[in-house]
C-alpha cells in the first residue's frame, strides 16, 4: 500500500514539475488578459475540474481580483444573466470538449468576452474557441486504470496558483491588502497590527520624570498595566517603570518620599511601532519575557503612542 501510495505522489509531482518547462508567451498573455480585465474573472468546469475551478476562483478572490464560479450546466438554465461585457472567462476542461461548457461559449462570444481555457488538448473545440490557451497536458494519471482525473487536476490547481502568484506580485498586493481581505480566523489573527490592539489616548499610563514616589503608585496601579511611561514634555519617550522597579526600590529601603520616577526608571525600554504586526510584538515580549511594550512613533521623536500588554494579544486571540 505504501509503495502504490509513494508511486501515487511521485506520479502527481512530476506532472506539476513538468508544467514549468511548458510555459510559454500563452501565461503571459493570459496573466496581461486578467490584469487588465476592468469586470469579473468568471471560472468554470464540470465534475473534479469544476471543483479546481472554484479553488482557483477563491484564490484570486483572496487577492483582491473579483472572481466568481460559475456551474455549467446551471448556466445553461440562466445562470449567466451575471455575466458582463468587461468580465473574463477561465474554462478549465482535461478533455477541451465538456459539453456543458460548450454549450455556454455562445453568451460570452456574444458579448466579446475574454477566454482562457486550461486544458490538456490543444487542439480541442474549447480550446480552438479561446483567446489563450495553457496546456496542461500531463503523461499519466495517478491512479492504476489512467482514468480518473488526478494528476490532470492537479495540474491544473497548480497552473492557477501560478497566474495568481504572478498576479500578486505584478499587481504589488501587500500584506495590508491581505489583511484587508482575511479579517476572520487564524490567519486574520496573525495580520492583526498593534495599532488595533494597544491602549491609546488617557489609557495610556505616562508621567514625568520628576513626579514623587506616591504619585507613581497611583498611575501604576490606577491604569492597570504593571508598568507605566516616563515621558518628557513634548510626550517622547525617556523611560519606563513596572510593578517590579517599585519592588526593588522598596526592597531596598530606599527614602521613598524623596524618590523620583527618574531614580528608578530603565532608561532603554523595549518599544515597538504601531503599524507593527501584533505577533512581531508577541515575539519581542516573550524573547525579552517582558508583558509589555511601549508604541512610540520613531519618525516623531521616539513620541509615545500606546502601549501593548500580553492580555491584549490574548484577549485578541493572537497567542
Amino acid at each position: 500500500m505504501l509503495n502504490k501510495a509513494k508511486k501515487a505522489i511521485r506520479l502527481e509531482a512530476e506532472a506539476i514539475a513538468a508544467l514549468a518547462d511548458k510555459l510559454d508567451n500563452e501565461f503571459v498573455r493570459a496573466v496581461e488578459l486578467i490584469n487588465h480585465t476592468s469586470g469579473r474573472v468568471i471560472v468554470t468546469g464540470m465534475g473534479k475540474s469544476g471543483i479546481v475551478a472554484k479553488k482557483i476562483a477563491s484564490t484570486f478572490s483572496s487577492i483582491g481580483i473579483p472572481s466568481f464560479f460559475v456551474h455549467p450546466a446551471e448556466g445553461i438554465h440562466g445562470d449567466l444573466g451575471v455575466v458582463r461585457g468587461d468580465d473574463l472567462l477561465i474554462a478549465i476542461s482535461k478533455s477541451g470538449n465538456t459539453e456543458e461548457i460548450i454549450r455556454i461559449l455562445p453568451v460570452f462570444k456574444r458579448l466579446m468576452v475574454p477566454i482562457i481555457t486550461i486544458t490538456g488538448e490543444k487542439n480541442s473545440p474549447l480550446a480552438n474557441e479561446s483567446e489563450v490557451v495553457l496546456d496542461v497536458a500531463v503523461p499519466k494519471e495517478a491512479c492504476s486504470i489512467n482514468l480518473i482525473p488526478t494528476s490532470s487536476t492537479t495540474a491544473a490547481m497548480v497552473m492557477g496558483d501560478a497566474l495568481a502568484m504572478v498576479l500578486l506580485d505584478k499587481r504589488g498586493f501587500t500584506e495590508d491588502d491581505f489583511a484587508a481581505l482575511h479579517p476572520g480566523g487564524s490567519i486574520g489573527r496573525n495580520l492583526i497590527k498593534v495599532e488595533q490592539v494597544m491602549h491609546t489616548g488617557d489609557d495610556i499610563p505616562i508621567v514625568k520624570a520628576d513626579i514623587p514616589f506616591s504619585e507613581l503608585i497611583l498611575e501604576i496601579t490606577g491604569k492597570r498595566l504593571g508598568m507605566t511611561t516616563v515621558a518628557n514634555g513634548d510626550g517622547n519617550l525617556q523611560g519606563v517603570i513596572t510593578d517590579g522597579d517599585l519592588r526593588r526600590a522598596i526592597e531596598k529601603k530606599m527614602q521613598l518620599d524623596q524618590i523620583k520616577a527618574a531614580d528608578i526608571m530603565s532608561t532603554k525600554p523595549k518599544t515597538i511601532s504601531a503599524g507593527r504586526l501584533a505577533i512581531e510584538a508577541l515575539n519581542r515580549m516573550e524573547k525579552f519575557k517582558i508583558t509589555c511594550l511601549v508604541v512610540v512613533d520613531k519618525n516623531n521623536g521616539n513620541k509615545i503612542v500606546g502601549v501593548l500588554h500580553m492580555h491584549d494579544l490574548l484577549q485578541a486571540k493572537v497567542v
